[in-house]
């Protein structure tokens, strides 16, 4: 058994339900469906063939991310074994603080889950992956609700927290399904904030002289553009910075061709991001992808909304060519970067908007984006 296997099973097997003594923010009731929820996350039942579950693309023990053998090349595999998708996971860690997905004043879209939030909440999100045939690959809703109703234990919860003979009606149960998921992802189990930089705001930890150099560049309104995506905060020492404003940019990043030759889709496919989004018709959206997180960054590669980037080096040299002449290769390839996937829409006032970054910086920058790790993966950190 993969180390990291036997870590997410005895994740599952110590998390301890929320009382409301535990969690504060969450009412008893809440708490009972997070505890159903946390065991609907584990639960490879709900997989067509019974091999995957929510935590095989979201692993516990690596922050939330897909790092089983055959994801190598950047998308996350389904659970027939062999199906390859187009995007990388998203981790899931700390995923309770993107807001609802909704188009702001000034016209820009801001929050939901996915790549292009086409789910508005987490909610939404946990419906998706079940019937998704690359994914979980069952037919329908009401084949998931028949897998939940082999389960007595399940019966009785739903049944508790959701009305007698929920089970029977799949619309509803699904909902409840999804709900309970909802509430188990917005439990502190998924955002502790306990990095060491959160230890160092709170005075338990202090930052060695590198990754202290980085924190000031990554905050800089001068020498980097770090923050104009990666911040909520309007404090560069606020507590529970999540590092990123949930909106969406067009950064330029290229086609990952290795996963494209993998998984079938044609070569000639764009991916258009936001664009593709139901919800959004504006062709200034294309090439768009939403700001992740950079909680646990340095452990949940690859990178980018396709995993074309391998190391956490290179994503921040990807940004410095923008601003840097000599930052003419990529480090992965050997070869020049490739060409944006999406020419158009291109956000180059963000992108240049800062000087060119030496060794030295880029390297205290990476030291400082691992000082986001949470405590328990600290282990992990290369």
């Amino acid at each position: 058994m993969k180390i990291n296997t036997l870590l997410t099973l005895l994740l599952a097997l110590t998390f301890q339900p929320l009382t409301a003594s535990a969690n504060t923010d969450l009412p008893t009731s809440d708490a009972n469906k997070a505890h159903l929820g946390q065991q609907l996350f584990f639960d490879t039942n709900l997989s067509k063939n019974r091999t995957q579950s929510c935590a095989s693309c979201h692993s516990p023990a690596q922050g939330f991310a897909d790092n089983r053998d055959g994801t190598e090349l950047g998308g996350s595999l389904g659970d027939d074994g062999h199906s390859l998708g187009d995007r990388n996971a998203p981790a899931a860690g700390y995923a309770r603080f993107s807001p609802a997905f909704h188009r702001k004043a000034n016209g820009e879209w801001v929050g939901g889950q996915f790549w292009d939030g086409r789910a508005a909440t987490l909610a939404e999100q946990a419906g998706g992956p079940p019937s998704n045939p690359i994914e979980m690959g069952m037919p329908d809703k009401a084949s998931v609700i028949a897998r939940l109703k082999e389960n007595t234990a399940y019966v009785h919860q739903f049944n508790a927290l959701y009305g007698a003979g929920i089970l029977d009606q799949p619309e509803q149960a699904y909902a409840a399904m999804t709900d309970s998921l909802e509430a188990f992802e917005k439990t502190d189990f998924f955002a502790p904030f306990d990095s060491k930089y959160d230890r160092f705001l709170r005075g338990e930890a202090k930052l060695t002289d590198q990754e202290e150099l980085g924190r000031l560049l990554f905050f800089s309104q001068q020498f980097t553009n770090c923050n104009q995506c990666h911040q909520l905060n309007t404090s560069a020492r606020a507590k529970h910075e999540t590092f990123s404003n949930y909106q969406y940019e067009n950064i330029g990043v290229p086609v990952n061709t290795q996963l494209r030759a993998r998984n079938g889709v044609a070569a000639d496919h764009i991916d258009r991001g936001l664009l593709d989004n139901p919800a959004v018709n504006d062709v200034a959206q294309a090439g768009k992808f939403k700001v992740p997180t950079l909680r646990n960054v340095a452990i949940t590669g690859p990178y980018m909304h396709n995993g074309v980037f391998k190391e956490l080096r290179t994503v921040v040299l990807f940004y410095d060519h923008y601003n840097n002449p000599t930052r003419t290769t990529n480090p992965e390839t050997g070869k020049p970067w490739a060409e944006p996937e999406v020419a158009d829409n291109l956000a180059l006032e963000e992108l240049q908007d800062g000087p060119a970054l030496p060794d030295a910086r880029v390297d205290a920058v990476v030291a400082f984006l691992k000082t986001l790790t949470d405590q328990r993966y600290e282990h992990l950190l290369k």
